[in-house]
Formats: C-alpha cells, structure tokens, sequence
C-alpha cells in the first residue's frame, strides 16, 4: 500500500520522545535480541561479550541456543580456556564462521586474563584493542553488559536511523558518531535492542511492513521503493 507523500514527516528531535514510546508500546510482547537476553539473564559482561562475538552475521535464533550450549560448559574466562577450539567450534555449530569465532573467543579470555585482571574492561578504548572486537560489539557490551549509557549500531539501527530522516550517514560508523550528536542520552541504553526487534519485524530491510508501523505518520520512509 502506497500512502500519500504529504502524510510523511521526519523523526526529529521535537518528536523522537514520542516515537520510542510508539515503538517499545508496539514491540512489548516480542522477545528481546538474543544478546539482550544474555545480560538480562546471566548479568555478566563476560558472557555478553562472548554471545556478541556468537551474534557477529548470526541470527538469533541460532545465536541464543549456541550461547545456552557454550555458558553450560564455560561461564568464565579461566573455564573457557580449558576447552579446546575444537570443543567450543561443535558447541557453538552453526552459527556463523564458528571456528573463527572458537579462536577469537580463545584471543579473547587470554587477553582479558593476561592484560585486563580477569575482568572484562568497562571501557570502550579498552575493549577495542581486544582482537575480534569492534565498535558495536564494544558498545554493546557496554550497554547490555555494564548498564552504561552507549551508542551500539548495527545494521538495524543504521538503516531505519536513516529511513525515518533522524540522520543522513552512510555506514554504520557515520550513524554511531551522528547519534552520540543527537540523540537524548536517556535513550541510549535501548535504542539497539529496539531497532533490532523493530527491524526484524517491521521495518524490514525489503518491502518493510509499513501498514503495520505505529510512527508511519512521522517517518520520511528515505530509501524505501516497495512496502507493504
């Protein structure tokens, strides 16, 4: 269905309260992003960051059972060290680039032993330097590991940031320093697991469902040639 170009705005700062309010109303009953879920049921930066790097190209519903699977075996940095890149690699098939990430979780419980006393950093710099770490990855550790107020951007939360007009950014870079900028900090905390659960249900990448979307009147729908 086609609406008319005179009923779309653009989510802006005079109206961004209103439009989170929309969405988290219309996304209360579906379930959380995995890696949400992981903070709020084990409370550990460590396995947030672990169930992050699972997460990396890795839908949820498979990145959820695999950590189920790996934090039965290995809850810390010292336990997970004592299984082989070959034992975590079968618990944690079939996520994506699984013996990749056996090796990067192995880099990575090394450097949080040997460099950071056992404990993960709550800092992003600090975070970055570990191999295998990047920016959204760092970031949401942060937010879903530490309860610290950060900006994590993934590819939902690039596209629909830009789809709705809040920003004008070309990678997921550009959006991450462009909403630091301009975003309310009260809204930091949430805005990822939002858009994620928004975009992986809603706003869809091809043909989102905009019929269904509750802040259609405020979105400026930049980029999209198909809805339904």
């Amino acid at each position: 269905m086609l609406w008319a170009a005179k009923e779309f705005m653009t989510v802006s700062n005079h109206n961004i309260n209103q439009v989170i309010r929309r969405l988290r109303h219309q996304m209360r009953h579906l379930p959380d992003p995995s890696v949400t879920l992981v903070g709020k049921r084990w409370k550990s930066p460590f396995l947030v960051l672990i169930s992050c790097i699972l997460s990396l190209r890795t839908k949820d519903q498979t990145t959820l059972p695999a950590s189920e699977r790996l934090f039965n075996l290995a809850g810390t940095p010292q336990t997970m060290l004592t299984l082989t890149t070959g034992q975590i690699e079968k618990v944690i098939y079939p996520v994506g680039f699984y013996r990749t990430k056996a090796r990067t979780i192995h880099g990575i419980c090394r450097d949080i032993l040997e460099r950071f006393g056992g404990r993960v950093p709550a800092d992003l710099d600090q975070l970055l330097t570990m191999k295998g770490v990047g920016r959204k990855t760092a970031n949401l550790v942060l937010t879903e590991g530490f309860r610290i107020p950060a900006m994590c951007v993934d590819t939902h939360v690039h596209r629909i940031s830009n789809r709705f007009g809040y920003v004008q950014t070309k990678t997921p870079d550009e959006t991450e320093m462009a909403l630091r900028q301009k975003l309310p900090r009260q809204h930091w905390m949430g805005y990822n697991a939002l858009l994620v659960t928004w975009g992986q249900n809603i706003c869809k990448p091809i043909s989102p469902r905009c019929s269904q979307c509750s802040v259609r009147a405020f979105c400026a729908q930049k980029g999209v040639t198909s809805r339904r």
